[in-house]
Order: structure tokens, then C-alpha cells, then sequence
């Protein structure tokens, strides 16, 4: 438990500093509070002497020792945070010195709690108690009629009021006096929601709570301004967590950034040593890159066909020579190509697409080492893209409801004809049992056992089996009509077979429901690993396991999605539950991403999901069902989507590889610091003890 009390000045612990060993381009030294040394805090040290603003983090021992490694020669100021303690002040240092430091204990809970991830704030959120669901309206119990659980209220709070920017951060978890003078508390949420370009969307959000919705915020809010602190108290890194190396860059300036991508996850020494990509969307509309060994960022914009569509890019993606391929948008949605629709077209014969529904995005390619790009028109929405390990080098892409796409990048380079590399697939499930695709029910059609089922619904995160080459979606909304909620949501998993699109097949596992409850919901990433098993990433809090082996049907008119619950094993993230809320935890993640090839340094096939409101990666190691909590102390507001890991150099140990994830949040001035923070690069690794150099 963290003790906060006045400070103690002590001095300076020079023998044990002297027992760090360092080079000329480190800074050592010891931490020390009130009661001594001070195990598992942060040392931060920046600098803005670089091309761009640079900072290193580490942790410290159970000696309070630590060690900031491999700085470039600059000035830089240097302090200490950690949970129950406030921020000492910066001190200067250079690298090669000795610099012991003195850690500064909250005078109080409250002040203590200022550096807490958004997660353990949002725990405070009053949710809806299940016996009020469903919702009986306005006249009623004030929750909307439309929710029908408190699942959905949960996945409304999260997916669709989080999915720009944290909440429980110190934008959202306070009414600043500046936003102007209210009645009440329910009146400044309304005003505060309602500005910016996308303020009429993020108050029709409000509104599908139903009236209960706002209240709730507005008495959440309340609370915190009356002194209410979260229950827990995040723990400081322990064991491993405190062998953590960061390094953060600035790029991007105040633009959001979606994603980044630094090597081909199939052959991950690519582009070693090289630039990390990210795209800039909603306004940036460029693909930017740092260059880690010049500590220098630049950009350039992703082009348009039409001046009046921005090109909006979303995901990046590296292939086996360095390029880099982006979804995004050049064209009117509305007009596309002639082969989505002519019979000549094998595809469009068998299921033609008029228009993309979903994401309204096509394919771009960008070449490094000729600095230009090249667009590639699909008839399917694009918005995450994975490549395959077969010979035609294909990229299977998300973001259409109605369809499954690809390119033939080997097909692309040797034409550059979207036609002639491009195809595509329905959602057809082999109900009938025939082992083919045939006639089928249309989504929201009741199941006809002599006919097939197609399926419809957003497909989000994807990964590529090793294993067996299968690609896996997360489907995390439904549609039958329109936009549903993904409760409980489910996995898609696809085969195209040799002779596409009549080879297509395509099995769907529903995340189980008991007793009229899911054990997961809002499932947004997935990635496999070599034995096959599937790795989800749920917006309830929670890791999912499914492992299709152990399925005892996959096809036939039972296999709708609730046909294997014997497949699935589910995982609560750490930190704090939501109030009220059984299932999960206040946390949320977007993507997954398997370490496939061991670039962390604790084993091959270790899942990795963000903590996407916890400032975080959440490793964890399946052979210990545990999680390592991987924590980006600075600045706050780490808003993880995705992360990538390359090998720089095989023969350098821990020096040689990394995992890279970014800030990517739409509202940079969410991140600590407010407006004028810049977006932020991590590269991220683990070293054999806290002092190793």
C-alpha cells in the first residue's frame, strides 16, 4: 500500500551509485524518498537539442537504481514519477553523468491520483445495474429502449464514446471553467459535446443512452469534483515490467495519427534500422515517418484522384521490400470502377458490389526508395490490411459489411491493372452442409436448412494463420439494416481456396452467451499465432483465447456462430472493473498483435494487446496465464490502437529489436500537456535487468 505524508530530504546514496556500471552515453544513478530508496518509479529524461523532441524512460530496481541507456549527445532534464508521489523537479544532466535524484511524495490521495491511467478514473462511472436492462425509454427508467443489455450500455460508453480519445483522462473526467457557466452539470456536458466538427456525432452518441446517459456523465464528473477517487491504486512495476526501455519521439505535430508500421510482420528484419511509418487521418491526410538514428521527422501528403476527397489514410502496412500500403481514399465512393458490377468479371458475376458499404476507402502504395505512390482501386471498402505467406503475396483487407478483400500484390507489380489483382468474396456460411457455396439466405433472414446463410456485419482487426494460412476478422459489428451493436460480436474465419469466388469458405464463432450473457463483447482485434489459436482483443476488458481444434462441428446448419463454446478461454486485463460490471475491465483494446517471430524477448507467440486506456501494452505469457503490464508513464494519454516489432540487428540482444506503437488519438490535446502537444512515436524494449546498458 503507498503511503503519502511530507518530504524528506535525504542525501545523496554515492556508494551505491557507484556500483552502477555505465557508459559515456548513460545516466545512472539512485532515487531515493522519504523512507529510502524508491523501487519501481519512472526516471524520465528529455530533450529538445535533437531534430525533434526526444524522451528515454525506465524504472528503477529494488534498490532504487536505475539506468537511462544509449542517449544521443544532448542537454536533458531529468525527474522522477511514480504512483504516490507527485513529479520531482527536473534537474539538468548530460550523458556520462552520475545524477541521483530525490523522489517528492504526494502530500495526498488526491494529488497522488493526478497520475493515474484514464481507466482507473472511468472505473468511477456509474453503469446501469443489470436488472435495469432493457431500457423502458424517456418515460421510463430514462435508459433507451434500444438497449437491451447492460452489455450494450457498457459497449455504447466504450466503442462508441472512446474510440477517438480516452475517457477518464483530465479532458473528460473534468468541466473546465473555461468551456463557460452552466446551471448544472448536465447543461455543460451537453455544450461540451455538442463543439467541434464532429460535436452534432458525439451528442447523437449521447442520446442512444437515452436521457439516463448525460445524467450519469454529468453525477460522474460531479463526484470527482467533490474530491471522489478511484478505489485502486495502480500498481508500480514489479519483475519484469521494470526492465522496460522507452523511447518517444514527436511527429506528426498535432494531426492524429491512426497506426504505424515499421517491418513486414512475416519477415520482421525488414527495413531494419530504417524509418517508422505512421498515416496521419481525419484532416492530416499524410504518411509520416521518424528516422530513429537522426531523431528526424517528416511527412508527405497521400494523394487524391479527386481534389474534393481526402484521402483519409488509416492503416499502414510493410511488404517484403519496404514498401509501405495504406488504405485510404481517392475517389467519390459512389463511382465505382466498371468491373464491381460486369458479369466479365468472375467476381462481380457472382457478387457484384455497386459501391463499397462500410469503409469508404481504396488501397495506396507508397515506394520508399522512389519516393511515389500508386493507387490501387477496389470495389470492396478497405480499413485494415494483412499480407499472407503464399506466393502471390496477398493483401486481405477489412472494412467492407458485405465482402472479403484482397490484392495480388505479385499480380499488381507485374500489370498494375486494380482488375487483374483485385478480387473479392461474400460472407457465405455452408449451412447446408453441402461443402460449397450455394444459394443463400440473406443476413437477417431466418435459416433455411436446404439453402447457405451470407452474413453481413463490420469486419475490423484481421490476422493471417501461420499455421495454416486462414485469415481471422474480428466482427465487431453486426448489420442486418444498419450499423448494430457488436454484443456479444464474434470471429470470421476465411479460406479462399484455388479457385476463388466459388472456393470461398467462411466459418463464424460467436463469442459464447450463458444464461442470456456474454462472456466477452465488442471484440476489435485478432492475430494467430503458429499453432492456429486465435488471440482477441475485447472492448469489454478482456483477452480471448479461441483455439478451433477443440471444435466438435465447424460447418453444417448448427455452425451460425453458438456452435463451439469449447473453443474459447477468456482473460481479464488488469486494473480496475467498471462499476457495477462484472464481466471485463475498465480497460479497452483495439488491436492484437502475436509476437510470431520473439521480438520482446519473452518468447515466440506471446499475444500483446494495447491498453488502449491505460496507457499500455498488455503482454501476456500463456504458458503463466499472466500479464505484464508494460506501462508509458509520459506524457499521459497513450492511446494505443495497433503496435509492430522489427529486428534491427539480430546479434545486439535487447539493443537489436523493439516493439513500436504510437499516440493515436484523435485529440492531441487530450495528451498531457494540452493544445500544441505533439503526436508521439514508442519504441519499446525489454533488457535483461533494470541496469542492463
Amino acid at each position: 500500500m503507498l503511503v503519502f505524508g511530507a518530504l524528506l530530504t535525504v542525501p545523496c546514496a554515492a556508494t551505491a551509485a557507484e556500483r552502477i556500471a555505465m557508459d559515456a552515453d548513460d545516466i545512472a544513478g539512485v532515487v531515493r524518498g522519504s523512507k529510502g530508496p524508491e523501487a519501481g518509479v519512472w526516471v524520465i529524461a528529455e530533450t529538445t537539442d535533437l531534430p525533434t523532441k526526444m524522451a528515454k524512460i525506465v524504472v528503477t530496481d529494488e534498490r532504487g537504481r536505475y539506468l537511462l541507456p544509449d542517449l544521443p549527445k544532448a542537454g536533458y532534464r531529468v525527474w522522477v514519477r511514480g504512483y504516490g508521489l507527485v513529479d520531482s523537479k527536473p534537474l539538468n544532466a548530460t550523458p556520462g553523468e552520475r545524477l541521483d535524484l530525490n523522489a517528492v511524495t504526494a502530500p495526498d490521495a488526491q494529488a497522488a491520483a493526478q497520475y493515474y491511467p484514464a481507466n482507473y478514473w472511468l472505473s468511477l462511472l456509474n453503469i446501469p445495474a443489470a436488472g435495469d436492462f432493457p431500457g423502458t425509454g424517456p418515460r421510463g427508467n430514462g435508459i433507451s429502449a434500444a438497449m437491451p443489455t447492460q452489455a450494450h450500455w457498457v459497449y455504447q460508453v466504450k466503442e462508441m464514446c472512446m474510440f477517438c480519445h480516452q475517457l477518464g483522462n483530465k479532458a473528460t473526467r473534468e468541466i473546465p471553467g473555461s468551456l463557460g457557466r452552466f446551471d448544472s452539470s448536465i447543461q455543460a456536458w451537453a455544450h461540451r459535446i455538442a463543439q467541434g466538427p464532429i460535436g452534432p456525432y458525439m451528442s447523437s452518441l449521447m442520446g442512444q443512452f437515452g436521457p439516463r446517459g448525460i445524467r450519469e456523465f454529468a453525477d460522474w464528473t460531479d463526484r470527482i469534483a467533490a474530491g471522489a477517487l478511484p478505489a485502486q491504486v495502480p500498481p508500480r512495476p514489479t519483475g519484469l515490467e521494470r526492465n522496460v526501455v522507452l523511447t518517444l519521439w514527436d511527429w506528426a505535430g498535432g494531426a492524429m495519427i491512426h497506426d504505424e508500421i515499421a517491418t513486414d510482420k512475416r519477415q520482421p528484419t525488414v527495413n531494419a534500422g530504417g524509418p517508422v511509418y505512421g498515416v496521419s487521418t481525419h484532416g492530416g491526410n499524410k504518411l509520416v515517418w521518424i528516422d530513429p538514428s537522426k531523431d528526424v521527422a517528416a511527412e508527405i501528403p497521400v494523394p487524391s484522384r479527386d481534389p474534393a476527397i481526402n484521402s483519409s489514410p488509416h492503416n499502414p502496412m510493410m511488404d517484403e521490400r519496404g514498401r509501405v500500403w495504406i488504405t485510404s481514399a481517392f475517389r467519390d465512393p459512389k463511382k465505382s470502377p466498371s468491373f464491381c458490377t460486369d458479369p466479365a468479371n468472375p467476381y462481380a458475376r457472382f457478387f457484384p458490389l455497386a459501391e463499397p458499404q462500410g469503409s469508404l476507402r481504396q488501397v495506396s502504395l507508397y515506394d520508399p526508395a522512389s519516393g511515389k505512390f500508386e493507387l490501387i482501386d477496389t470495389c470492396f471498402g478497405t480499413h485494415h490490411l494483412e499480407f499472407a505467406r503464399d506466393d502471390a503475396r496477398t493483401l486481405y483487407l477489412s472494412g467492407d459489411v458485405n465482402a472479403i478483400g484482397w490484392v495480388d500484390t505479385r499480380a499488381f507489380d507485374r500489370t498494375h491493372d486494380a482488375q487483374a489483382s483485385t478480387g473479392w468474396c461474400p460472407m457465405v456460411l455452408d449451412t447446408n452442409g453441402d461443402g460449397r457455396i450455394g444459394e443463400w439466405t440473406e443476413p437477417g433472414q431466418p435459416i433455411d436448412p436446404k439453402k447457405d446463410q451470407r452474413l453481413a456485419g463490420f469486419l475490423y482487426g484481421m490476422g493471417v494463420s501461420p499455421a495454416d494460412g486462414s485469415v481471422w476478422y474480428a466482427r465487431y459489428t453486426y448489420w442486418i439494416k444498419d450499423w448494430t451493436p457488436g454484443v456479444p460480436g464474434g470471429l470470421i474465419r476465411f479460406v479462399r481456396g484455388a479457385h476463388p469466388p466459388e472456393s470461398c469458405r467462411v466459418e463464424y464463432y460467436e463469442t459464447p452467451v450463458k444464461d442470456g450473457k456474454p462472456l466477452a463483447f465488442n471484440p476489435r482485434g485478432v492475430d494467430l499465432d503458429h499453432e492456429g489459436v486465435a488471440w482477441v482483443a475485447y472492448g469489454s476488458g478482456q483477452l480471448g483465447r479461441f483455439d478451433r481444434r477443440r471444435c466438435k462441428v465447424t460447418s453444417g446448419p448448427t455452425a451460425t456462430g453458438q456452435h463451439c463454446p469449447e473453443g474459447w478461454t477468456f482473460f481479464t486485463s488488469p486494473g480496475p472493473r467498471m462499476k457495477g460490471v462484472s464481466t471485463g475491465s475498465a480497460d479497452w483494446h483495439y488491436l492484437t498483435w502475436v509476437d510470431q517471430h520473439d521480438v520482446l524477448g519473452l518468447g515466440r507467440d506471446v499475444p500483446i494487446i494495447p491498453g488502449t486506456a491505460s496507457d499500455s501494452l498488455l503482454v501476456f505469457l500463456p504458458k503463466r496465464e499472466q500479464f505484464v503490464t508494460l506501462r508509458v508513464p509520459y506524457p499521459l494519454g497513450l492511446f494505443a490502437r495497433g503496435l509492430d516489432g522489427r529486428i534491427d540487428d539480430s546479434k545486439a540482444g535487447w539493443k537489436g529489436r523493439a516493439l513500436w506503437s504510437s499516440y493515436d488519438g484523435r485529440e492531441t490535446k487530450h495528451i498531457e500537456g494540452g493544445p500544441g502537444t505533439s503526436s508521439k512515436i514508442v519504441k519499446l524494449q525489454l533488457r535483461p535487468s533494470p541496469l542492463a546498458k
